[in-house]
């Protein structure tokens, strides 16, 4: 006789809950961590963790490196970190040094001084304030306010305003906001060739500008569309829709410009 199958059903496999976290992690020197979960984690040194970083509050300073998630309440750096993974801080975020996030990386609130790296998506709810180099994919934030150089090839977008003042070569993509304020060092263009040879200003470069009110200077547009265009000393506009309401006589106008100029105002 055959044997009767079992009538008793599988146990259904229960997901573990996350571990409490610690109270206070603190880290000095040359350290390596499977992962980190804590109310408070204070690094200082060469910290590597192999996995996620789960905190409340976070300070680190150094060389910290995060091969999974980092997730935080608030953050400040201060040297290079480093994360693979998705970041999320919840909070303000603050760095001076070099940050590197290979994964989409959000923050409410996000001020830095030295270099961001973003090879994903930065997207932060309110200002984000970069004074140094930006470099990322795309950007999305309440405001926006740059100071040094950026390269953003995807979409720069502001639900507030972005300015820009650069000092060096800078490449932007497509930028929307309420209004745009861009400006490049004075002087002009002044191709790179003779750049290296006699010296010189930088180069700053949009592919699409779209608001409702835009300031330009020393700075080369594709296309803008805008309500209220100001044109400042050595601005470069290949095409337009809007209408000028101020144009320095050094600022260029491209002839598929199809903006009417204000009354007794010449192109």
């Amino acid at each position: 006789m055959a044997a009767a199958a079992s009538s008793i059903a599988p146990t259904p496999t229960v997901p573990r809950p996350d571990s409490p976290r610690a109270g206070l992690v603190r880290d000095t020197g040359a350290v390596r961590r499977d992962s980190v979960r804590a109310t408070r984690w204070i690094a200082s040194g060469a910290v590597k963790v192999l996995g996620n970083v789960d905190i409340d509050q976070g300070s680190v300073a150094g060389l910290t490196s995060v091969a999974g998630r980092l997730s935080a309440s608030s953050l400040s750096v201060r040297g290079t970190l480093e994360v693979d993974g998705t970041g999320d801080v919840r909070g303000s975020f603050s760095g001076v040094g070099t940050l590197r996030f290979a994964g989409a990386f959000h923050a409410a609130s996000a001020s830095v001084r030295g270099h961001v790296l973003a090879s994903a998506e930065l997207r932060v709810d309110r200002d984000l304030r970069v004074t140094g180099l930006l470099e990322a994919t795309a950007v999305t934030a309440g405001l926006i306010d740059l100071v040094g150089a950026a390269s953003v090839p995807g979409d720069l977008a502001a639900i507030g305003s972005i300015t820009g003042r650069f000092k060096g070569d800078s490449n932007l993509g497509r930028l929307r906001a309420r209004s745009i304020v861009l400006r490049g060092p004075p002087g002009g263009f002044v191709p790179k060739l003779l750049r290296k040879v006699f010296g010189g200003n930088a180069t700053v470069r949009a592919e699409r500008l779209e608001a409702e009110t835009v300031e330009l200077e020393s700075v080369d547009v594709g296309f803008v569309r805008a309500k209220s265009i100001a044109l400042g000393p050595d601005a470069h506009v290949a095409e337009l829709e809007g209408t000028i309401v101020r144009r320095h006589p050094s600022a260029r106008v491209g002839p598929e410009s199809r903006s009417p100029p204000p009354y007794g105002l010449s192109r």
